[in-house]
């Protein structure tokens, strides 16, 4: 097994792989599974320059599927969770929060942390799919801007004499 992990890794980390990999990490790391894309995307970027638009929106629609996955998640199990569980106070507040902004809140599921379950969380609440897929969208393409941007700022571009 170890084996093939080491032969999928190596694969992927070949260059013609770089966007669908870029891809493939953005999904996972959106979905309640504890993982970071942006390493990829920067170093992505930092290795090939040329790519910074298209791995940026090949990131943003991997992590918005990704986002999008959530929220389905969050829709299946509602009921079951719903059935042998009461809601705390503090839930049942951050609930409210969330109905209150609709599918704008979905605009904040870029935040490390708290952005995935929101997707979730949307999804549970039944807000309407394709608004809260809109607004996930919007929300990631401006983090990994901003993200990607002021990382290659901090670490420029060396050029070897």
């Amino acid at each position: 097994m170890e084996a093939w992990i080491e032969a999928l890794l190596a694969t992927l980390a070949l260059p013609k792989f770089g966007l669908s990999t870029a891809f493939l990490v953005s999904l996972i790391s959106a979905t309640l599974l504890p993982l970071g894309s942006e390493p990829v995307v920067f170093g992505l970027v930092k290795l090939n320059p040329a790519l910074f638009w298209p791995a940026v929106l090949v990131a943003t629609a991997g992590n918005t599927i990704g986002g999008a996955i959530s929220w389905w998640m969050g829709y299946g199990i509602e009921r079951a969770y719903e059935r042998v569980a009461h809601h705390k106070p503090l839930e049942v507040k951050a609930l409210a929060w969330l109905q209150r902004f609709g599918p704008k809140a979905c605009l904040l599921s870029w935040l490390p942390g708290v952005g995935d379950p929101l997707c979730a969380v949307a999804g549970w609440l039944r807000m309407p799919f394709w608004p809260c897929v809109a607004y996930m969208a919007v929300g990631k393409f401006g983090r990994y801007v901003v993200m990607t941007a002021a990382l290659l700022w901090v670490f420029p571009q060396h050029l070897h004499p």
